[in-house]
């Protein structure tokens, strides 16, 4: 039985291994960086926004020095990301292409749609 759990180990551990070596590299077909349009859907939350991220190995990051950005993009072109800006905090989730996305969003007392274009 114990080497059994040995071999289950070090194959479950090669698999993690592959896993972790694969999915930035897929997700690098995201990379460079991209004009985000952010879009309330209520108006006491403000007429929408125009920010910049960049995308490296799949990582979500900002280019603002107004907001902090961080998330993750998976192979698949599935993001989810947070800003934070202040006391102001929201997370979003979507999808992109090769050179487009969008997806929704979410803060404390606000909600809306985004878009994004690749630069």
């Amino acid at each position: 039985m114990g080497k059994f759990r040995k071999a289950s180990f070090a194959i479950g551990s090669l698999m993690l291994l592959a896993m972790s070596v694969a999915t930035p590299a897929t997700a690098a077909t995201f990379d460079g960086q991209w004009n985000v349009q952010i879009a309330s859907s209520h108006s006491a939350c403000g007429g929408g926004a125009s920010v910049s991220i960049g995308i490296s190995n799949g990582q979500v990051a900002s280019t603002n020095a107004m907001m902090t950005a961080s998330g993750r993009v998976a192979e698949a072109g599935t993001i989810s990301v947070t800003l934070v800006s202040g006391i102001k905090r929201a997370v979003g989730f979507g999808h992109l292409t090769g050179t487009s996305g969008s997806g929704t969003w979410r803060g404390t007392m606000c909600q809306g749609t985004w878009t994004a274009q690749k630069i």
